[in-house]
């Protein structure tokens, strides 16, 4: 093969629509269930359809779990590979308030732009399983798993505080405040109280935490979800309130062997002892800091450290350990939603309490022997010192005999504690999933009969909230109010459900999108199980991931589904940013738009260069001369099978190779192989681009050889794949052409042996491969099982590596 040749170029803008027809046309990746093949079931973490539709960041995950589907129907197994779409949300409802367009109407719009999207990458999914959220069919199963956790005593109604925004008649979540405002216009903000609707996602915290030892994911989401869980075991303790004796405050706390050193206490400006407890020459002063107070989120109270503000209540509690009195403050670092709302605090083995009790005047005392609490608090551990019956006792043993002296003297009792809070379900928005209950004149909640689901959302013409903190659903008279059988006067809920509602769920309405007797069918449920091999954003790695995982387990529990946990396997990719290295903005001007990039190159180029941007985890800048680059490797792909007519090049043949490129065929199939197994993407292409080259230099080229290599290069470019795949005589349908093997004796590298010469004296061999750089043959001998026992002890002066002869190490 030659390069001099004339250059032709692959014809992207016509090939690529044809094969995306053909698919479609021919539902080419429909799936069926096929119990003679093994299954595998692999998902994207489905779209939210903005109506910006697709930036070049989104397909990285799609094309990283289509080149694994691909793969695994060309191994043989039945691939459940589907896309659907996350639709209810608030950006549909604040564009409605903005133009008077329905939520629904600019969803659809969304949709449709998001598939014409999809479909031009020339994904593999089967267009036939598609859910949509807001889809009545859909939401009425996610209505019908709620009142299941209804009638289970998992849900159930609170006063909560949010954040109320008057100027925009809404509730605001946290994410929506900033500085006091809101994000939208600008507005002050405050905190209510607010009746909302909790799922006690609590009573799972247990099993949330054991189940991660089974999940193969990434030890950075594992360990997130572990500590947004934050099981820890301690004591709760009773404080008695000096002058109040119906009034006490119970705290929780970890170190219940630094009772002796509790010298004050916190409450949040939320406690509901605050307004008993306070004295009447306090209370103007707890009012005023209380309000200011409310117009922080628990983010900023929480990242407001250097800044120690806080209020003395006038009250004191008695420390149960010594009977001292000590004074209760008030302070915003301490939140009601954490806890009890309320810390003892231990100023001398503790810095935040250290610096609050500085900045205020309050007592400081050591109970643990070590450091100088003239400058900081001491957070290490030593012998207790001051601390009554507990002096002389290392940490383990304190905290076993204060916890027994506690439950002896009925003071308090061992503890386990976690920092996840019950679910906040309810949502004061329009488009979401109505809450399937009711409330009768007595104000008794009743769940809405099954038989009657989906309760639906009403047409409306206008989305504005109703006002003191409920949605728009409840302007909606006629809505609302209902006769029940015996003929009073009920109530719908018009709270709707959060965007997690229709995602907690979804990767099982997939394996059954039509069935009407239930959320999934349960034959298909036992077939395809588990999702394998689950992709998305890191940024789902907490809520989405453990609240999906919480109705998991309760669907096992009531024999909805057959496996404790939703999904085996987790993949998160990285950014892709933006030319300028930051994340893509329109504020910023950086994003790219994909349309635009398929249309001067190409959707495979794109698909193949946003895996060889590097590993699939990391964050990457686009490259407008990177993508060029993988253009151009597309086009030498599609010169060395075609010539400038478009039919097959002539040698491609039934020629014998040679020994050389026969080992660069088996060494292809075994990387990419191993590489897409591993999803080490970029270095599969890598061995591909190696393959190529060796190709260029052969005078013939084997015609099953190059037929497989079309196999291994569609799962990544699967338009110019198919077209090769036709021009090189094939009638079969390339997506379930079974996968190359290799010869590993034929694939492996030629390997040498290194006498490793310690001060002049072979001391042992090791063996490497003969194409090994100095960085891995170091690293060999690193690891070598005799390199210890020469080196122990010593210092290593030098180490000479003699490529393909010696290894020599001076030591002394």
């Amino acid at each position: 093969m030659t390069e001099t040749q004339k250059p032709h170029f692959y014809p992207f803008a016509g090939i690529e629509p044809k094969w995306q027809k053909y698919w479609d046309e021919h539902e080419i990746f429909k799936t069926r269930e096929d119990s003679s093949k093994p299954k595998y079931y692999i998902l994207d973490m489905f779209p939210y359809p903005s109506g910006n539709g697709l930036h070049v960041g989104h397909p990285e995950g799609y094309t990283a779990s289509d080149i694994i589907a691909r793969y695994k129907r060309m191994k043989g197994y039945n691939v459940l590979h589907p896309i659907g779409f996350d639709a209810f949300g608030l950006p549909a409802e604040t564009y409605a308030l903005q133009t008077g367009t329905h939520p629904r109407i600019t969803t659809e719009k969304n949709i449709r732009n998001f598939t014409r999207q999809l479909k031009m990458f020339g994904f593999s999914y089967d267009w036939s399983r598609v859910v949509n959220t807001t889809d009545p069919g859909y939401y009425r199963w996610t209505q019908w798993i709620f009142l299941q956790l209804y009638k289970h005593g998992l849900v159930y109604e609170a006063e909560t505080p949010v954040w109320w925004c008057e100027e925009l008649k809404s509730v605001l979540a946290n994410e929506e405040v900033v500085n006091g405002k809101s994000e939208r216009g600008n507005y002050p903000v405050k905190r209510v109280m607010l009746k909302q609707w909790m799922l006690k996602i609590t009573a799972y915290a247990d099993r949330l935490l054991e189940g991660l030892d089974t999940l193969d994911w990434p030890a950075s989401v594992k360990e997130m979800q572990r500590n947004w869980i934050g099981r820890s075991e301690g004591a709760d303790i009773v404080f008695e309130v000096e002058g109040h004796p119906d009034a006490s405050l119970r705290v929780y706390t970890t170190r219940p062997d630094t009772l002796f050193g509790a010298t004050y206490m916190v409450m949040s400006p939320e406690h509901p002892l605050v307004g008993t407890i306070t004295s009447e020459e306090k209370r103007a002063e707890v009012r005023d800091y209380c309000e200011k107070a409310a117009l922080k989120s628990d983010l900023d109270r929480l990242e407001d450290t250097k800044r120690k503000t806080g209020v003395f209540t006038g009250a004191y509690a008695v420390n149960p350990a010594n009977q001292k009195k000590i004074p209760i403050w008030i302070a915003d670092y301490v939140l009601i939603s954490y806890g009890t709302g309320a810390i003892m605090a231990v100023p001398g083995h503790d810095q935040r309490d250290y610096d609050f009790a500085r900045t205020f005047g309050l007592e400081i005392i050591p109970v643990l022997e070590g450091g100088d609490i003239s400058e900081s608090a001491y957070e290490g551990d030593g012998v207790h010192i001051n601390s009554g019956f507990l002096n002389g006792l290392g940490k383990e043993a304190a905290i076993a005999t204060m916890i027994a002296w506690l439950e002896e003297k009925g003071y308090g009792k061992k503890s386990v504690n976690y920092k996840l809070r019950d679910w906040l379900f309810s949502r004061q928005r329009y488009w979401g999933e109505p809450i399937p209950l009711y409330k009768d004149e007595d104000g008794n909640v009743h769940a809405v009969d099954e038989d009657d689901l989906p309760v639906l959302l009403p047409e409306v013409e206008r989305f504005e909230p109703a006002g003191a903190g409920k949605s728009p659903l409840a302007n909606i008279r006629e809505w609302v109010e209902f006769r029940d059988e015996e003929g009073r006067t009920c109530y719908r809920e018009t709270h709707t459900m959060p965007q997690w509602a229709g995602s907690n769920w979804y990767y099982l309405r997939y394996m059954s999108p039509h069935c009407d007797k239930a959320p999934v069918d349960p034959e298909a449920e036992k077939y395809w199980g588990q999702v394998d091999f689950y992709i998305g954003g890191a940024e789902h790695a907490v809520l989405h991931l453990l609240y999906a995982r919480f109705w998991h387990k309760f669907l096992y529990d009531i024999g909805a589904v057959s496996h404790k946990e939703p999904f085996k396997k987790l993949l998160n990719q990285g950014l892709i940013l933006g030319p300028d290295g930051d994340k893509m903005s329109k504020s910023r001007g950086n994003v790219i738009n994909p349309d635009d990039v398929i249309r001067e190159y190409g959707a495979d180029s794109l698909r193949m260069y946003e895996m060889f941007m590097g590993p699939i985890e990391r964050a990457k800048p686009w490259s407008e001369e990177g993508l060029g680059g993988i253009h151009r490797f597309l086009n030498r792909i599609w010169r060395i099978y075609t010539g400038a007519d478009g039919k097959m090049n002539p040698q491609i043949c039934d020629a014998q190779p040679g020994k050389s490129f026969e080992k660069a065929y088996h060494k292809t199939v075994k990387t990419v192989t191993e590489h897409i197994e591993t999803a080490r993407f970029n270095t599969a292409i890598s061995q591909m681009m190696v393959f190529i080259n060796e190709c260029y230099k052969e005078k013939s080229l084997n015609i099953s050889m190059m037929s497989n290599f079309i196999k291994m290069l569609s799962t990544f470019a699967p338009h110019i794949a198919e077209e090769l795949w036709e021009i090189t005589g094939h009638k079969s349908v390339l997506s379930y052409a079974a996968w190359p093997e290799y010869d590993t004796e034929k694939a492996r590298d030629e390997e040498i042996e290194y006498p490793v010469q310690i001060n002049g004296k072979v001391r042992f061999r090791l063996t490497a491969d003969a194409e090994a750089k100095e960085e891995e043959i170091r690293e060999l001998l690193f690891a070598h099982e005799k390199f210890g026992h020469y080196t122990r002890d010593k210092e290593i002066v030098k180490i000479i590596v003699v490529p393909k002869r010696i290894v020599t190490l001076v030591v002394k």
